[in-house]
């Protein structure tokens, strides 16, 4: 009897470790998920780059990862997302310069205006050197490993008024909407203007109503959340060369593997080349688009607006921690 039970036991020892053996890869197989979250309204294009992302990364390794896209604010407000990742919240978010320099004052340099000149020398910039002592930054002080650098636009003034712009001096007592940092209200008051802190989500609404005068954003960004609905001009001052980050929280990307790591690499640089490409588009033949629209589109004197926001930075605390030389590298970088 002894011997029998014994046996029968083991074999359901046996039996039960055969079916744990069995089940276990099933639970490793379990795609790894990535919550991205984004202000960005889905028409856009550094929304639909996402898409992009997700579609490649699927290709590349296919059923490793569960890319979620939240988007419109719904998940984290514009400028949580670096807490959120920093806390283990979030895995993935689009960050700005400016969201950066509230953790990390050097580069508040990148918050400044006038200083890249084009998509291709932002490109150039940040795809070098000085990006990779710049991200080295952010992932030693910030917990977080920036994947890459896309082109956002170029920015230019949306106004509801009717006062034609020409120099700062125009903009005094302008009501315009900013971003909520202090480096985004800075650069507002360099600009001329009275800037107002909005989230993303109301500057429509503001507009429509009177609460701001107007807001300022790439032509793109305009045009993807209608804001030529509720505006009559756009001023084209070309203020700053507007960078978004794709980054990742350091600690997801040190649980992936090599193999894992090379491919989000690869997604995201097609999904930057998707964006990059239909946004420089886009900014070439939206003018036209503002125009049938019926708003009045123009150029101010865009050298007396360098001139003045150069200055504003150059006398402000906020150079003053600015790595030596860096302005000087960044001019130099063709």
């Amino acid at each position: 009897m002894h011997s029998s039970l014994t046996r029968r036991a083991l074999g359901a020892l046996a039996l039960g470790t055969g079916l744990a053996l069995a089940v276990a890869p099933a639970f490793a197989q379990q795609p790894l998920k990535i919550r991205i979250s984004s202000p960005a309204v889905d028409t856009d294009w550094h929304a639909k780059q996402l898409y992009v992302f997700k579609d490649k990364l699927n290709e590349l390794l296919p059923g490793q990862f569960d890319v979620e896209i939240h988007l419109n604010g719904v998940l984290f407000k514009q400028g949580a997302e670096p807490v959120a990742m920093q806390r283990g919240n979030l895995e993935m978010a689009m960050i700005s310069a400016f969201d950066i320099s509230k953790q990390i004052p050097e580069w508040s340099i990148f918050t400044a205006g006038y200083l890249l000149r084009d998509p291709d020398h932002q490109a150039k910039v940040f795809d070098g050197e000085i990006g990779k002592e710049m991200y080295k930054l952010v992932e030693d002080q910030m917990d977080l490993h920036v994947l890459k650098v896309a082109y956002l636009g170029t920015r230019q003034l949306n106004l509801r008024t009717d006062k034609e712009i020409k120099t700062p001096a125009d903009l005094a007592g302008v009501k315009l909407r900013m971003p909520t940092t202090d480096t985004w209200q800075f650069l507002g008051k360099a600009l001329g203007a009275n800037p107002l802190p909005l989230a993303f989500g109301e500057i429509y609404t503001g507009l429509q109503t009177g609460v701001i005068d107007g807001q300022e954003n790439p032509l793109p960004t305009d045009k993807a959340a209608k804001f030529y609905e509720v505006t009559k001009q756009i001023v084209l001052t070309d203020h700053l060369v507007d960078s978004i980050f794709l980054t990742i929280a350091k600690k997801a990307w040190d649980s992936y593997t090599p193999e894992q790591q090379k491919a989000i690499d690869e997604a995201i640089a097609a999904a930057v080349k998707f964006n990059n490409e239909n946004r420089i588009k886009d900014e070439q033949e939206l003018l036209e688009f503002f125009k049938s629209q019926g708003l009045k589109v123009y150029a101010p004197d865009v050298d007396a607006f360098r001139k003045q926001v150069q200055e504003e930075y150059l006398k402000s605390e906020y150079a003053k921690s600015w790595p030596a030389g860096l302005i000087d590298r960044i001019n130099a970088v063709k």
